[in-house]
């Protein structure tokens, strides 16, 4: 579902990411966990095609990036990690807005928004402003987007920040059926304990490469045998990251 061949992102001359290779499969949720600046969210930006590669290639569902991005990013829900809403949009029109942008409109793009509507609880603020929206309501609201089109890709940064512990379970309900359903997930998160929850394989990144990855059973081996998630990151990451 989702390869990155010898990924690369400079800025200046300051190496971000470092020729990064990763396969996610379909069905696959997998964890991008690494200190701060260690290029998690560079790499998230790039497959999403806000960020142009310095070099490396990216294919999503087959469709490579680079010369066939409209395609690719179709396949795509993303989740940043500091969502942007328009916020004199009511939630309703706001989902009617990216049922517009994915080409369902219509009585198609009606029965989308009206599932997202029940599926995050955002019925009874269907006619509220995005401005006067808790957190946790624009949280719900940006993964109603982001799902709205049924992606094959979902990327995620940071999805349980500021929430509640009953929004935290609907986006991890959330998460799980995209990959019940055939699809992927990258989610990348400092929260550990969620990332050995939910992902089928995990990947540490330490300044812009890959330290290790595979399940928890393979990270502990190459941790020296280490316990927990938090006690092989911790040795996998030791020293400042300076990307």
């Amino acid at each position: 579902m989702l390869e990155l061949d010898r990924l690369t992102k400079k800025f200046g001359e300051t190496t971000a990411v470092d020729r990064l290779d990763l396969r996610v499969a379909p069905g696959e949720f997998f964890a991008l966990l690494g200190p701060n600046a260690a290029g998690k969210t560079t790499t998230v930006r790039m497959i999403a095609g806000l960020l142009r590669p310095t070099a490396g290639r990216i294919r999503i569902a087959g469709l490579d990036l680079e010369t066939d991005g409209e395609r690719a990013r179709a396949c795509i829900g993303y989740v940043p990690d500091v969502p942007f809403l328009y916020d004199k949009l009511t939630v309703v029109e706001t989902l009617d807005f990216v049922a517009s942008v994915y080409g369902a409109s219509g009585e198609k793009g009606r029965r989308a928004r009206e599932e997202a509507l029940e599926r995050f609880e955002l019925g009874p603020a269907r006619g509220v402003l995005a401005e006067g929206l808790s957190h946790g309501m624009r949280q719900r609201l940006v993964f109603a987007m982001a799902t709205l089109h049924a992606p094959r890709l979902m990327l995620v940064d940071e999805p349980f920040v500021g929430l509640d512990p009953k929004s935290v379970r609907a986006v991890k309900e959330v998460l799980r059926e995209r990959t019940r359903a055939g699809g992927a997930v990258l989610m990348c998160t400092h929260t550990l304990p969620a990332a050995e929850e939910l992902a089928d394989r995990i990947g540490i990144l330490h300044r812009g490469r890959m330290a290790a990855e595979g399940t928890l059973v393979e990270l502990r081996r190459s941790a020296g045998g280490a316990g927990g998630i938090e006690e092989i990151f911790l040795r996998l990451t030791a020293g400042d990251g300076i990307q």
